[in-house]
């Protein structure tokens, strides 16, 4: 009988600490990208971050590597409630959600950490405070790099030097429009096409951020690199509204001042893998110019007047875009 209820008072036991240590609550949080890739290293992260602020009461369960379905897919399925939180490039919020085409503006950021102070202050706040009306709640904007020019045949230091240059680019208008206002001849492509099209030569550059060339393999043809930070791209954490509102203010809070801390580490991961790319590049005979004349690229599409070529566009705000400049 004493074993019996020694037994009895052990599984007891257990269970309270089971109990104990058990998240009080579980959330589905997602990546597309792959295990090695910074925004899912950055929900990873992100996960710790959380169960170390709240004690182990809240839980985040992270998927990746297009577990869950790619951009389009996972961020329709948090805006339905399947996944609670998604952390994707911005670029795929665009589709439904044009606000956030504002940061797609060349040279409205010096650098990616200025872009990191600004999108993630009221300023960003004001961009994406619009997300509501879609079912999803902002939570704060990690980086995906700033966009660089590199080159097959030719070295980049001034404006000039890309004249009719065919310039792979992503499939945007205003990738586009940039880059033709630069007098480049741009090339929208996938991604999976931009090796070939440099080895062919159907394209002789393009633009992509440092890290990009070599986590992409896209390299292999490029012997100049140029680094101009003419455009700055972002990956944006956003929640289920519906799930959000049933939470308490309390893990509101903790979600929301680590999401950002979360996002901080994505900007400090990718300043290390450009660091780590460069070097890679320069091994395989890649020459830099890390100051080239980068007025010559703002005069050339004539300062920011160049931005009012969008003012009859319905996410085109005036007053967002001088709070940025005035940074």
């Amino acid at each position: 009988m004493k074993k019996f209820l020694s037994i009895v008072l052990a599984s007891l036991l257990t269970l309270t600490l089971t109990s104990a240590l058990a998240a009080d609550l579980s959330l589905t949080i997602y990546s597309p990208g792959n295990e090695t890739s910074v925004p899912t290293k950055t929900i990873i992260h992100y996960a710790e971050l959380v169960k170390e602020a709240s004690g182990g009461a809240i839980e985040l369960v992270v998927h990746h590597s297009n577990e869950l379905g790619n951009d389009a897919e996972a961020i329709e399925s948090t805006r339905m409630g399947t996944i609670d939180i998604i952390f994707a490039g911005t670029s795929g919020f665009t589709s439904f959600y044009d606000k956030a085409k504002i940061l797609d503006l060349p040279f409205l950021f010096k650098s990616a950490e200025e872009a990191y102070e600004v999108v993630n202050s009221d300023i960003g706040e004001e961009i994406f405070n619009g997300l509501a009306a879609f079912g999803l709640v902002f939570l704060a904007e990690g980086d995906n790099g700033m966009r660089q020019i590199s080159t097959t045949n030719r070295a980049v230091h001034t404006a000039a030097d890309v004249a009719g240059l065919k310039l792979r680019v992503p499939t945007s208008q205003m990738y586009l429009d940039v880059w033709t206002a630069l007098g480049a001849n741009p090339i929208g492509l996938a991604l999976p096409e931009l090796a070939t099209a440099l080895s062919n030569g159907t394209a002789e550059g393009q633009d992509n951020a440092t890290y990009h060339l070599v986590a992409n393999a896209t390299y292999d043809d490029i012997k100049y690199f140029s680094n101009i930070n003419y455009m700055w791209m972002g990956c944006t954490m956003v929640a289920n509204s519906v799930m959000w509102a049933k939470l308490t203010p309390e893990q509101q809070a903790i979600l929301k001042e680590q999401a950002i801390v979360a996002a901080k580490y994505s900007f400090d991961t990718i300043a290390q893998d450009n660091q780590t790319a460069t070097k890679v590049l320069q091994d395989a005979g890649v020459t830099f110019d890390f100051e080239p004349d980068v007025q010559s690229f703002k005069d050339k599409l004539g300062g920011t007047d160049y931005y009012k070529r969008y003012e009859g566009e319905a996410w085109y705000n005036q007053s967002i875009i001088d709070a940025i400049l005035a940074k």
